[in-house]
């Protein structure tokens, strides 16, 4: 009797399925949906628990477990070579949605604006147009975007995208994006600006993302065959924010020295050969991924949130910006890499805004000491 009561109650609770859960974003959404939401049962199965490119075992995973709702967060690296990209983002998608369509479940699918061109203030409406020579990334998430919103039409699959920007926050274990960003600061490998000035762009906070897509799932009518641009409502100059970091680092680099276009596409040139001469001779090596995109440092992309502003979601901290969260990512940060032994040129003494400021606060006196000492050291 007990037995039946417990199955009763675990039918009767909500359960959601993550896929991508152990990156930035899933991370997170598992982490807020297991901690916030009550009555909700939440499953994150990793890759060798579920294979997106097997639609098979997806459809025995779901009929096992029987959802409520999926979120897909998974995501193949932005250097990934065609066939990884192509599954994971695009074949997984189409796969994921297959089976929403079948349980007749929403289905919440992360993309991101590098399948938008460059430009100011684009809306959801703008998209790249779709060609062969597009990067894997930009491709595969496109065409997952494409598909969904036909899936929609033609058999009523009842998704939401929400397409990301540049993402910060904190738990990032593969350093990309605006970390990699970070990363190249701090350890100093940056001497001059990799911009042009007033090179705008825009940012979304990992934090906030989870909410958003609570809010989504609780009002499908509303929601139900919608793209949405999901970012900080006040774009940043790029030029400016590395310099903002600089500057609480306390480095002498970068220089505040713009570094021209073709002078970056050379180098980028340059590095390219020297890693394929590096893998002939048996020592592996990648481009970083950061620089498929090196033209997008120099010019601007900016996500329009009008849409966003417009619906029944209210952001509850609107305040919270790449600029109030520097701190705490900074300290985050810099100390995961010095215990990974990945900063190799800072001076970690030096700095900590979170026990400086309470220094600050309530001992100026030993603070001053102590930054007087590190300084001579």
């Amino acid at each position: 009797m007990a037995a039946e009561n417990c199955t009763e109650q675990q039918q009767d609770r909500g359960r959601g399925i993550i896929i991508g859960g152990s990156g930035l974003i899933g991370g997170a959404l598992v982490h807020y949906f297991k901690t916030r939401v009550e009555n909700t049962e939440i499953l994150a199965p990793n890759s060798k628990r579920l294979s997106l490119g097997k639609p098979a075992d997806i459809q025995l995973y779901f009929r096992q477990y029987r959802p409520n709702f999926i979120i897909n967060a998974a995501i193949a690296a932005i250097n990934s070579d065609a066939q990884l990209a192509y599954e994971t983002n695009y074949l997984g998608a189409l796969n994921l949605a297959e089976v929403a369509i079948e349980h007749n479940i929403p289905y919440i699918h992360i993309s991101s604006a590098a399948t938008m061109p460059m430009g100011t203030n684009l809306s959801e409406e703008d998209c790249l147009p779709l060609r062969p020579n597009l990067p894997n990334y930009s491709k595969s998430k496109l065409m997952a975007e494409l598909t969904l919103e036909h899936l929609a039409k033609t058999r009523g699959l009842d998704f939401t995208t929400v397409r990301l920007s540049i993402v910060y926050g904190k738990h990032d274990h593969k350093i990309q994006g605006f970390h990699r960003l970070l990363y190249s600061i701090a350890d100093q490998a940056m001497p001059i600006l990799l911009t042009r000035k007033q090179a705008m762009h825009s940012y979304s906070n990992a934090k906030k993302i989870s909410p958003f897509v609570h809010h989504l799932l609780e009002n499908r009518e509303e929601f139900s065959g919608q793209t949405y641009n999901f970012a900080d409502s006040e774009p940043v100059e790029l030029g400016h924010l590395i310099l903002t970091i600089k500057a609480l680092l306390d480095l002498n680099t970068p220089r505040k020295v713009y570094l021209p276009l073709p002078v970056a596409r050379t180098g980028k040139n340059i590095i390219f050969w020297f890693i394929r001469k590096l893998n002939r001779i048996g020592i592996e090596a990648r481009m970083p991924g950061e620089l498929m995109f090196l033209e997008s440092f120099y010019k601007s992309q900016t996500l329009s949130t009008r849409k966003l502003l417009q619906s029944s979601y209210q952001d509850p901290q609107p305040q919270v910006t790449i600029y109030s969260e520097l701190p705490a990512l900074i300290e985050y940060y810099l100390t995961r890499w010095e215990h990974l032994n990945l900063i190799t040129t800072f001076n970690t003494e030096f700095y900590s805004p979170k026990n400086n400021l309470d220094d600050f606060k309530t001992n100026p006196g030993k603070l001053l000491a102590a930054t007087h000492k590190n300084s001579h050291r």
